[in-house]
């Protein structure tokens, strides 16, 4: 009985040993536990390595046909009237034939109103105002963010800022926004020195839009990927590669992590103040910290512009995070390309499985349908949009 227990033991050795795969098939190179294979090579067995025959193609060539066959259900409308809280109409807020065009393409989404989130202020606010207002068909389908010029921050400018936000809610601004990933990453004070986002010499613009009632749009940072090294273990390799501006080294910029820091630092201090976070504050692929950020201030809201890639690889954990935040998160689309609207409405509205993304440059993985229940669709689609921006006309809305 001894001699078999050695014996058994020792075949287990054998098979697990580092040159077990090569032993049996002759095919491949062994590998250490715990090492990953060389470049060009793939696992083909646990700890043995093998290059292609073939010549690999490069990552833009590579486009495998999925023969997975299951349900398609297209969107090509919202189940319920949206409001792109995330807008950015490209030039079509300025003449009558402009905003005729926009229109069009918004019924044919369903979507009843967007929110120009250019950052506009002074004269150019007003004479997008003075546009949207004088179009019958539009008048009530269009409403615009002030932006807040961040330049020259120090003694007397809160009170220039303040002065410049009241006349620009006068002249007809609902919100703030969408305050540039600039502010933070690139924006100096005149001292020469980065301009925080916890700045105390910015508190008095966010407790006048407390007191003005206008919730603020804020993009912070980008994705994270972007302030990581540009290798082959980084998801977004290709996006940075093709523009290689979307990089921040970290020898040139504040960490992803002390933007963040800062932003929230901000946003716990005014919790007066109601802050739309955009993006899902870059943390989609991270909802458990997401949900953490909304737990820790209960003034803080989230919009889902250009994560869509996030969401709907994470089906459960999404459906599961919009359900429990539902008061929280509101829809927005961010670059205004009609044709991809409707992947958010089927990612949103389906249960459908392993359908492509928009952008393949952004995520070469496949999404899946989160399935929400019709009550939640209305909060994220406008409800919660509704309740935040008073200067949103209030009627005619689904029940």
């Amino acid at each position: 009985m001894r001699r078999m227990h050695v014996a058994v033991g020792l075949v287990a050795l054998v098979l697990n040993s580092p040159t077990a795969g090569a032993q049996r098939g002759g095919r491949g190179t062994p590998i250490p536990a715990g090492e990953a294979c060389p470049a060009g090579q793939t696992e083909i067995r646990p700890r043995t390595c093998m290059a292609p025959e073939a010549p690999a193609p490069n990552i833009l060539d590579y486009r495998p046909k999925s023969t997975l066959v299951t349900p398609v259900h297209m969107v090509p409308t919202a189940k319920y009237p949206a409001i792109d809280f995330h807008g950015h109409p490209q030039g079509l807020l300025g003449t009558a034939d402009a905003l005729g065009r926009l229109g069009a393409s918004l019924d044919s989404l369903n979507v009843r109103m967007m929110i120009s989130a250019d950052n506009m202020s002074g004269d150019r606010l007003k004479s997008t105002i003075t546009a949207v207002r004088a179009s019958d068909r539009m008048k009530d389908r269009v409403r615009v963010l002030a932006g807040i010029n961040f330049q020259n921050v120090g003694p007397g400018w809160a009170a220039k800022a303040v002065a410049q936000l009241e006349a620009d809610v006068a002249a007809g601004a609902v919100g703030v926004g969408e305050i540039p990933k600039s502010f933070g990453l690139s924006v100096r004070k005149p001292d020469g020195s980065r301009l925080k986002i916890d700045d105390p010499e910015l508190d008095p613009i966010w407790d006048a839009c407390a007191r003005l009632k206008l919730p603020v749009f804020i993009h912070t940072a980008d994705p994270q990927e972007f302030f990581k090294p540009a290798d082959y273990t980084n998801e977004r390799w290709l996006e940075i590669s093709l523009f290689p501006d979307r990089r921040y080294p970290q020898d040139r910029y504040p960490s992803f992590e002390t933007l963040a820091m800062e932003r929230d630092n901000m946003i716990t201090k005014h919790r007066n103040t109601t802050f739309v976070v955009a993006h899902m504050a870059w943390y989609a692929n991270d909802l458990g910290h997401l949900g953490k950020m909304m737990d820790d201030m209960p003034n803080m809201l989230t919009e889902v512009g250009a994560v869509l890639y996030d969401i709907g690889r994470q089906p459960r954990a999404a459906h599961d995070f919009f359900v429990k935040y539902q008061d929280r998160i509101l829809f927005g689309k961010d670059s205004f390309q009609p044709e991809e609207y409707p992947y958010y409405w089927r990612v949103f509205e389906t249960n459908d499985d392993y359908f492509d993304y928009y952008r393949g440059y952004h995520a070469f993985w496949k999404l899946y349908g989160i399935g929400l229940p019709d009550a939640v669709l209305k909060k994220v689609y406008f409800q919660n949009a509704l309740r935040i921006t008073p200067g949103i006309p209030q009627t005619g809305w689904p029940k």
